[in-house]
C-alpha cells in the first residue's frame, strides 16, 4: 500500500495559505461533523464521510492556491490510517499539503485531528484536461506553489493493487444515482461502503488501515463484490474492475 509520508516540514507556517491549508470541518455545510447521516449511532465517523471530506479540503485548498476551475481533478487512491475515529460532535481540523507531484498528478497527505481523533490520509490525484478528458501537465506557476511541500518526492500513477482472485468470493452490489458526481459517474467515498457494510456485522472498531486504487469509472447499477481474506473488488457486471480495497 502508499507510505504515508512525513509532514511538509515548513518552516515558516505562513506557508500554510498555499501548501499547508487548514480547514475547519464543522464550518462546511456539506460535511460537518455534526451531519447525523455521517455516523453510526455509536457515533463513529463512517469512512466514505472520512473520503467526503478529503475531496472538500482538497477542493478549498485549491480555491485558495487560485487553480479552482483549471483542470479536473480524479483520485487514482487513497490509504486512510485511523488510529481513533471522529466521534459524533466532535470538532476537528484537516490539514493538508502537497506531498508529491509528477508531470500531471500529485500526491496529498490529509490529516484529521480532533480531541480524541487521529486519522493520516494520503491520496493520489491526476489532473485532466477539461475539454479532452486526458492528462494535463501542470503550468509552471502550479508547479511553484506545491513543489516546495513535494520535497522532491514523485506522484507515479501506476497500479499497485493485484487482480481479484479467479476463486473469489461473490456477491452482488448496487450503486444508486444519489451516488454519482458532476464527473457523471459514482464519487469515489462510495467505493468505502462495501467496507462499511463489512465493518457492521462485528464489533465497532478502535482503527483501521485501508487503500483503495480506483480503476475504470462504476456508473449506477448493478455490480459484484469479489472477496479474499480482508480484500474487497468491486467490478461491473461484465467483469470490468472497478476498483480493490486492501486492509493492512
Amino acid at each position: 500500500m502508499s507510505q504515508i509520508p512525513p509532514h511538509n516540514g515548513c518552516a515558516d507556517p505562513s506557508y500554510r495559505f498555499r501548501a499547508d491549508y487548514f480547514y475547519c470541518v464543522h464550518e462546511a455545510a456539506t460535511s460537518s461533523p455534526r451531519a447525523v447521516r455521517s455516523y453510526f449511532a455509536a457515533g463513529r465517523c463512517r469512512l466514505d464521510a472520512i473520503a467526503r471530506w478529503l475531496q472538500d479540503v482538497a477542493y478549498a485548498d485549491l480555491i485558495d492556491s487560485g487553480f479552482e476551475g483549471r483542470g479536473a481533478w480524479i483520485v487514482r487512491r487513497t490509504r486512510t490510517r485511523v488510529e481513533r475515529f471522529p466521534r459524533f460532535g466532535e470538532d476537528l481540523v484537516l490539514r493538508t499539503f502537497c506531498s508529491g507531484i509528477g508531470r500531471f498528478s500529485a500526491e496529498r497527505r490529509t490529516s484529521i485531528t480532533g480531541e480524541t481523533a487521529a486519522v493520516e490520509t494520503v491520496s493520489l490525484w491526476v489532473c485532466l484536461d477539461p475539454d479532452r478528458g486526458r492528462p494535463m501537465r501542470f503550468p509552471p506557476d502550479f508547479t511553484a506553489i506545491y513543489e516546495e511541500s513535494a520535497g522532491g518526492r514523485d506522484a507515479n500513477v501506476r497500479l499497485r493493487h493485484s487482480d481479484p482472485p479467479a476463486d473469489a468470493e461473490r456477491s452482488a452490489w448496487r450503486f444508486r444515482v444519489t451516488e454519482m458526481d458532476p464527473a457523471g459517474h459514482i464519487n469515489n467515498s462510495h467505493y468505502w461502503t462495501p467496507l462499511e457494510e463489512e465493518l457492521s456485522s462485528g464489533p465497532e472498531p478502535d482503527s483501521i488501515d485501508g487503500e483503495v486504487e480506483y480503476r475504470d469509472p462504476a456508473l449506477p447499477g448493478e455490480a459484484v463484490l469479489l472477496r479474499q481474506g480482508t480484500s474487497i473488488w468491486i467490478t461491473g457486471a461484465d467483469g470490468t474492475v472497478n476498483a480493490s480495497l486492501l486492509r493492512a
